[in-house]
């Protein structure tokens, strides 16, 4: 099952956001996999074109501060969004960002954000009813309780996860997170919660790792909380990824079981990402199909419900990485009907 709404563009131009965050993510992988002659009469079957979800403060508060989101909900709204997508840089001067370009406020965007941190809801419930749902946005995992961040402004796994939880839809969850950078925000966030269970591999060295230990308040850096389990992986190690990515699985198993499982599938660490961010980690499209095979798979053996999300993937090349895996899926669960 896949969740896409084309209603709701991928890219960031019309607000002036010049972010290599392309529609094609999206559009180049829904194509592909309607012209696969094992797919295409089965369409309707297999793709959910409308997010009927929504989110409330109520919602959002289960992640994040009550004073956060009343800023998000107040003229402080675009102060934040400038922060979170790292518009102005440290001399004053706009950063991947073009004002006069845009063809909608910033403040806009908050609304489309909250649109896809529903639809990450909205996947959970389709991936529990139908075993697997892959979510065309999503995996925003670098969102604090306090504060946005890394192109992230609120945290839509945790907000996901916790409202299934508050719905007594489920009771433990696990995410996993193979995005190229850590998941910092869901690490905080989660830190002492034993409902939630958290894996994330990433690149050893860089963003978000590269911040001090303190923030200029004098209190921890919360980009260095730890996961449940973190696997960090240098650069030149690539070769090690899956091994140590299938151990780390297993570590997972034996710390509880799960219910429900999110998949922060960030296509980022593919060799040919645009975003220089994550220059630390460069798998091959032969070593991303076999990442994502190996999550799949273990989760399907184990009968866990999983609900994939996009999370990071920047550039022109990263749709690849997405119609493999989803080509590899949709025609294993059509065989099997």
């Amino acid at each position: 099952m896949i969740l896409y709404d084309p209603r709701i563009p991928v890219s960031l131009t019309e607000f002036g956001i010049q972010i290599p965050i392309r529609d094609s993510r999206a559009v180049n992988t829904l194509a592909h996999l309607r012209r696969d002659p094992r797919l295409k009469a089965g369409q309707s079957r297999w793709h959910r074109d409308r997010i009927v979800e929504s989110l409330d403060r109520e919602d959002l508060e289960r992640a994040h501060s009550r004073a956060y989101v009343q800023r998000l909900h107040s003229n402080h709204l675009e102060k934040e969004i400038v922060r979170t997508y790292e518009l102005i840089d440290p001399f004053g001067n706009y950063h991947r960002y073009t004002p006069d370009r845009a063809k909608r406020p910033l403040t806009d965007l908050f609304q489309r954000i909250l649109g896809k941190a529903a639809g990450t809801a909205q996947a959970a419930r389709l991936a529990l009813d139908r075993g697997f749902c892959f979510y065309f946005a999503g995996g925003m995992h670098h969102a604090h309780r306090h504060f946005g961040s890394g192109f992230c402004l609120i945290n839509d796994i945790v907000i996901a996860a916790r409202k299934l939880q508050a719905e007594k839809r489920v009771s433990k969850i696990w995410i996993i997170d193979v995005d190229a950078h850590k998941g910092d925000g869901t690490a905080a966030l989660t830190a002492g919660d034993d409902t939630i269970r958290t894996l994330s591999i990433h690149m050893a060295r860089g963003w978000p790792l590269d911040g001090p230990s303190l923030l200029a308040d004098g209190t921890p850096n919360p980009s260095y909380t730890p996961s449940d389990i973190d696997i960090p992986i240098e650069s030149g190690e690539e070769s090690h990824y899956i091994g140590r990515l299938r151990e780390g699985l297993f570590q997972l198993e034996a710390l509880d079981a799960a219910d429900l499982a999110l998949v922060v599938c960030g296509a980022d660490p593919y060799e040919k990402d645009e975003l220089p961010s994550t220059a630390g980690l460069r798998l091959t499209l032969e070593q991303m199909l076999e990442r994502d095979q190996l999550v799949y798979s273990f989760l399907e053996e184990r009968k866990i419900p999983a609900a994939y999300l996009m999370a990071g993937g920047y550039g022109e090349e990263t749709w690849r990485v997405y119609t493999q895996f989803l080509q590899w899926v949709l025609a294993a669960s059509s065989n099997s009907d």
